[in-house]
């Protein structure tokens, strides 16, 4: 499957889109030996992509799979920031990974790791539609209206949101409300945004699983591998 090569790098979290095509303005990215130009696209199952000489995307290497429990403070791209913690500081890895997707700097909860950049892209391909879900504590109650409106999709800058799954986990009123989320897209804090949209005040938002894989009890600010079991059906889960 061939993609966009500054979609790809993006979606393996390299950089975000525009620095990645800034990289490749300066000839700095390379398919195999040739240099890259904007718009050029790659095979990720057989191109071999290197950024300043460093080859990036893991063709070749042993894949390595990994969840982790990411704590509040921790920005969650490949590419570092200076002055920012990054959740690769959290796990140690005798290769290079990168974060399938994102998770705000202020949420916690799960985010995949890998350098199986073919198996990234998929996973963050919207025509696959993987869903993600999260726990989320607002301020207050939440009405029925509210809930519907989630279900059937919020009006954001870019459009109204894809339908999504919600329902009510516990009340605690007139302290909070924890409500279970589940997306079929990824838009840039988009569950901040939908709900800021209907003026409900997020105290604590945590990722519990995507597609199949789920946190469970694995401790704040730790990682583990995924089991064969658990590998094979996230490969398998875009194909559902």
């Amino acid at each position: 499957m061939s993609v966009r090569i500054n979609k790809y790098l993006s979606s393996i979290g390299i950089a975000s889109r525009r620095k990645i095509d800034e990289l490749i303005g300066e000839g700095r990215v390379k398919i195999g030996s040739k240099i890259v130009k904007l718009g050029d696209q790659i095979n990720p199952e057989t191109d071999q992509v290197s950024i300043d000489g460093q080859k990036v995307g893991g063709r070749g290497e042993e894949k390595v799979y990994i969840i982790l429990n990411k704590p509040a403070g921790y920005t969650s791209t490949a590419a570092k920031i200076k002055g920012e913690k990054n959740v690769l500081e959290l796990v140690k890895s005798n290769v290079r990974l990168y974060p399938v997707g994102r998770l705000d700097k202020d949420s916690t909860g799960l985010i995949l790791l890998t350098n199986d950049g073919e198996l990234a892209q998929r996973l963050t391909h919207p025509r696959f539609h993987i869903p993600k879900t999260y726990e989320v504590k607002v301020l207050g109650n939440v009405n029925r209206t509210q809930i519907e409106m989630i279900k059937k999709g919020i009006k954001l800058e870019e459009g109204i949101t894809k339908p999504a799954d919600v329902k009510i986990k516990s009340q605690s009123l007139p302290h909070h409300s924890i409500l279970e989320i589940t997306l079929y897209e990824g838009r840039k804090r988009q569950i901040r945004r939908m709900l800021s949209a209907l003026h409900l005040h997020i105290l604590d938002l945590k990722r519990v699983s995507i597609g199949s894989i789920v946190i469970g009890s694995l401790p704040l600010g730790k990682f583990r591998k995924l089991t064969n079991e658990e590998i094979v059906k996230l490969q398998n889960s875009h194909q559902a």
